[in-house]
């Protein structure tokens, strides 16, 4: 065989190559142009609900099940990416708010989520551990009471147990009750959120470190109350303030160890602190219109933020503070 005949024989065989697997590529590209296709933009002063909102109120610490309208958490919204695949991740408060968001999108983007709540909010975390399971995700609910040491001890290890490891903690849970004087914030009343605000992450945090290796996070969530706090949150806006001290002298604690530590501030978010005794009712009315968009936020407008802090490849984000207020306050 001459030369010619080889170099033939071979474009010939490349050029038949390449046609076989023609149809192949353009559906690939087909399927890629599909995922990638353009949203059509969106307003956000309109995306969501704006008030003025229903009068409402449930017994602390109320239930997003029966809130109106229901906040919207991302169950229906949310599309992961595979961020966060093969993670392990611990959320207080991941029945309802916040914490419910980051569930949900932690499982969509690949994560074990272990959830804990008090036990009356049941009905609540049990649609989360539908979801979570949904995705082919592990799902574990853990109820009780952060304001116990022994409890959060016992919440990390049954944690650990049910995911076979852990490398995500978000401390979400809070308790806010507002008091229009410090007169009337009782001795009973102050404990109550300094425990579950302050205590718990400390408990939960000392209770996890020896499970968390290089390239774990752990992520607060502080408020926009740690640095413009209203005067009927007096207790709550200190736990804030504190969360957002802890998580920076963390930071560097943790940072030559390899563990990142974050955290996240809301606004205004529609979630039951506002409907349990959080907010008055004039306040419930107006809530969120003092906002630069006009409107609270919701939950799942902070879930990617939770995995954003989570990822790797924010790998050099640690001690800081993300905000997202709707355009008023500062993280």
């Amino acid at each position: 065989m001459t030369r010619r005949h080889m170099v033939g024989g071979a474009s010939l065989g490349l050029a038949g190559l390449a046609a076989s697997a023609t149809p192949s590529l353009a559906q690939d590209k087909a399927q890629d142009k599909a995922v990638t296709a353009p949203k059509p933009l969106q307003n956000p002063t309109t995306q969501y609900p704006q008030p003025p909102f229903k009068r409402q109120t449930q017994p602390w610490p109320g239930l997003a099940s029966k809130m109106d309208p229901v906040p919207d958490h991302g169950e229906t919204s949310y599309r992961g990416s595979g961020r966060l695949a093969g993670r392990k991740a611990l959320i207080t408060g991941g029945d309802s708010g916040m914490g419910r968001a980051a569930a949900i999108a932690y499982a969509r983007e690949g994560a074990d989520v272990a959830i804990n709540y008090l036990p009356n909010e049941e009905e609540d975390a049990q649609q989360v551990l539908q979801l979570i399971k949904a995705e082919g995700r592990i799902g574990i609910g853990i109820p009780g009471d952060l304001r116990s040491e022994q409890f959060c001890q016992q919440l990390v290890a049954k944690a650990v147990e049910g995911l076979g490891g852990l490398d995500i903690v978000v401390s979400n849970a809070a308790r806010q009750q507002t008091r229009a004087s410090i007169l009337d914030v009782s001795s009973e009343d102050f404990d109550a959120t300094m425990k579950t605000n302050i205590y718990a992450p400390f408990w939960i945090i000392k209770a996890a470190l020896p499970h968390l290796k290089p390239g774990s996070a752990i992520i607060g969530t502080s408020s926009e109350q740690a640095n413009d706090p209203s005067p009927e949150l007096y207790d709550y806006a200190q736990t804030k303030a504190a969360t957002t001290n802890y998580v920076r002298s963390l930071a560097k604690q943790l940072g030559p160890k390899g563990i990142r530590v974050n955290a996240v501030a809301p606004g205004p978010i529609w979630t039951p602190l506002q409907v349990s005794g959080g907010a008055t009712m004039e306040k419930l009315e107006k809530f969120g219109g003092a906002t630069a968009l006009g409107r609270p936020g919701q939950p799942v407008e902070l879930g990617s933020i939770y995995v954003q802090l989570a990822a790797s490849d924010a790998s050099f984000a640690t001690g800081q503070v993300y905000g997202s207020m709707g355009g008023n306050g500062t993280p």
